[in-house]
């Protein structure tokens, strides 16, 4: 069976992928550096690395089913399945070990609707959420690092920590909203109870064009 989308014509990458033809390219790169091609025991594969790339892309971007995705690419649905538990580890985040001393972090709290109850519990959405703590690279706005997932009845607080990602940034300078009080991270001044606005000292002076945001806003991920 011909599939309909292939990485062989350029204009199908940016769609399914959000990658340029030469970013996609540097990814397939990478990859097979990795071993990701090599030839191993078993069926062989219907479709070149860079078609599985791109089959696992459009999985992650569009959501799509085993099946609508087989039906793309030519190949039967549990091909498909079988390309993304194999490129999909591959294609993952390596979380970071070091970063530089002037690099500045941001992280945020998103939740992550799941029907496994197990790991899962009722957020403030009412949907069985799971709470990923995702830290990105205030400079690059590069992910740098994507905490253990973790039941959503734990506030950021807790969960930067138990997610593993506290550890994972070190001493790295962090910036977070008001919901990680305490943590040490560098999040913006509130009004103590009873005051009726910040004392001198605290308050930011922003330029004319941004004094309509509110000081206290904050770069979010979710």
């Amino acid at each position: 069976m011909t599939g309909v989308i292939t990485a062989l014509e350029p204009s199908w990458i940016g769609p399914f992928s959000r990658l340029s033809p030469r970013c996609f390219g540097k990814l397939v790169t990478a990859l097979r550096r990795e071993g990701a091609d090599a030839v191993g025991r078993g069926r062989p594969w219907g479709l070149p690395l860079e078609d599985r790339v791109l089959l696992v892309a459009a999985y992650w971007r569009t959501n799509l089913t085993m099946r609508q995705l087989a039906l793309l690419f030519g190949i039967s649905k549990s091909a498909a399945d079988r390309i993304i538990d194999h490129l999909g580890p591959l294609m993952s985040l390596r979380p970071r070990r070091r970063f530089s001393k002037d690099t500045v972090l941001i992280v945020d709290g998103t939740l992550v609707p799941t029907r496994d109850h197990e790991v899962a519990e009722q957020s403030k959405n009412y949907r069985y959420s799971t709470n990923h703590q995702v830290v990105i690279d205030a400079d690059s706005r590069l992910v740098v690092v994507v905490g253990r997932p973790l039941p959503d009845n734990r506030n950021d607080c807790k969960a930067w920590e138990l997610s593993g990602a506290k550890d994972a940034v070190g001493r790295t300078t962090v910036i977070a909203d008001g919901g990680y009080r305490g943590t040490g991270m560098v999040i913006p001044h509130r009004r103590a109870r009873g005051q009726t606005e910040l004392p001198a000292w605290r308050r930011i002076t922003t330029p004319r064009t941004a004094r309509s945001a509110p000081e206290s806003s904050m770069p979010s991920l979710g």
